[in-house]
């Protein structure tokens, strides 16, 4: 939300990013701001922040979905105060626009209520909402109780097996919070007046236009923006030494592994990857973040000697500066979960992928990027769910000195550079942005914006997937 800010402030808008009190207290922990100031701006963006109804120790990951619950109730009516204190019906300044994420959909009925137009910033891939669009409105088939292991077909993309496919849409996973919030929404799209997709056309061209004549969505992409871009909201404090010790390392020859923010491995895949790393013979960084939550069985730690092992060998760190670690020449590859912003930020430095996903929209992201993109080969589990250190060992070595080693880092250097047209003057992704910018002002007459983004934690834990 802050990236794309910063993209309408650079267009002439004036934007205020909204946020929690509890994002401010974890900014006050790991920022580079200082999030007691008054007001906060970063990068010419506003920030400003509302209630989400519990206090700062109330615990928003165990309590998950009483949490989210919470959160709509007590947003939608502390949102709503703070447009009226921010922009009171008699004042100078009009809200023009609300900016919200998918997962925050009672900030569409905030906008309605004050009559304000309300744009969706779609966070995963443009293929994903098309997929999802589909499957909610069901305009397509996909997999069921009786016939779980079909095949799905769909315009502008590969044909999808099960594991390939999104876990909303399978068969097991149809009960919960997120699969009801996701089937109102895509069946309620009207309420969105503009759907913004976190991407650019020449990456999923197919995909994009698929969706023309049924609900259209437009990608100005946040890609091939300075490195430092995030400075400013960082929810965990970054490790910066690792730059420092990629520097003295040669030039592509550096293993970069992280599961992200969400992401807990089991023990065993913890040692399988880590026996890996070791035998590759590899310098490597791994990013091991400690989980939110208490894990049984060892699940997210650190085989026992690994560290005194591998000292000379690579770095552990417990969050790093992603963007700038990915942009770095020392970084050969990059095993990742498939998180969609991982993925766009390997696309914009041109790194190579090694793809492990676990579920929502990683399998889908890691079909895109082995069979679309071209640019990655993608881990595959045993009968017990874990990828072999012998796996993690055969895709390090293929990706780094195999027969597909110079066509994948080929074809991760063009993304590179088409990530960064698209965002040039005069590219498809800037174009997009000037559109939506002349529609605000032509419609609405005014360049405030405000974007609502809400810290929602969750924690996914390898063996979970059924839950």
């Amino acid at each position: 939300m802050l990236r794309i800010g910063k993209r309408l402030v650079n267009k002439g808008l004036h934007v205020t990013l909204a946020t929690t009190e509890f994002t401010r207290h974890r900014m006050l922990k790991s920022s580079t701001i200082n999030p007691t100031s008054s007001p906060i701006s970063i990068s010419g963006v506003q920030v400003c922040f509302f209630s989400d109804g519990q206090s700062l120790n109330y615990d928003r990951m165990a309590n998950y979905e009483s949490y989210k619950k919470s959160l709509a109730k007590f947003g939608t009516i502390n949102l709503s105060n703070l447009i009226k204190e921010h922009f009171p019906s008699n004042g100078h300044k009009k809200l023009s626009c609300i900016i919200t994420n998918p997962f925050l959909t009672w900030v569409a009925d905030v906008a309605i209520n004050h009559g304000i137009p309300c744009a969706m910033f779609w966070i995963q891939p443009c293929s994903l909402y098309a997929i999802y669009y589909r499957f909610y409105n069901k305009l397509n088939s996909f997999p069921t109780l009786t016939d779980p292991d079909m095949s799905v077909e769909l315009p502008g993309l590969p044909l999808l097996h099960t594991e390939d496919l999104p876990s909303y849409v399978l068969p097991s996973i149809l009960f919960g919070s997120l699969p009801k919030m996701f089937s109102e929404m895509f069946q309620n799209m009207k309420r969105y007046k503009w759907v913004l997709g976190n991407s650019f056309f020449g990456l999923e061209k197919d995909a994009i236009e698929s969706m023309a004549d049924l609900c259209p969505i437009i990608p100005p992409s946040l890609l091939g923006e300075d490195e430092d871009h995030d400075r400013g909201v960082e929810m965990w404090k970054a490790e910066d030494t690792c730059i420092e010790w990629l520097n003295k390392e040669a030039p592509s020859s550096v293993i970069y592994v992280s599961f992200g923010s969400v992401v807990v491995l089991s023990a065993k895949q913890m040692e399988c990857i880590a026996k890996a790393l070791k035998n590759s013979n590899s310098p490597f960084i791994w990013v091991v973040k400690q989980p939110d939550l208490p894990e049984p069985d060892g699940a997210g730690q650190l085989p026992l000697g690994f560290l005194e092992e591998t000292k000379d060998q690579g770095v552990i760190v417990s969050w790093s500066p992603q963007t700038k670690v990915l942009a770095h020449p020392a970084i050969a590859c990059f095993i990742t979960h498939c998180g969609w912003n991982s993925v766009l930020e390997t696309i914009s430095a041109g790194v190579p992928v090694i793809a492990y996903p676990k579920w929502s929209d990683q399998p889908t992201n890691a079909k895109l990027i082995v069979d679309v993109f071209r640019i990655g080969l993608r881990l595959r589990a045993n009968q017990d769910g874990i990828a072999s250190n012998e796996e993690v060992e055969r895709c390090i070595r293929e990706i780094m000195d195999g027969p597909k080693c110079v066509e994948l880092k080929s074809n991760a250097r063009e993304l590179r550079i088409a990530a960064r047209e698209a965002v040039a003057g005069g590219g498809s992704s800037d174009k997009n942005i000037l559109l939506f910018v002349d529609e605000i002002i032509e419609s609405c007459g005014s360049i405030e914006v405000c974007n609502v983004e809400c810290t929602v934690p969750h924690q996914y834990t390898q063996g979970n997937e059924g839950q």
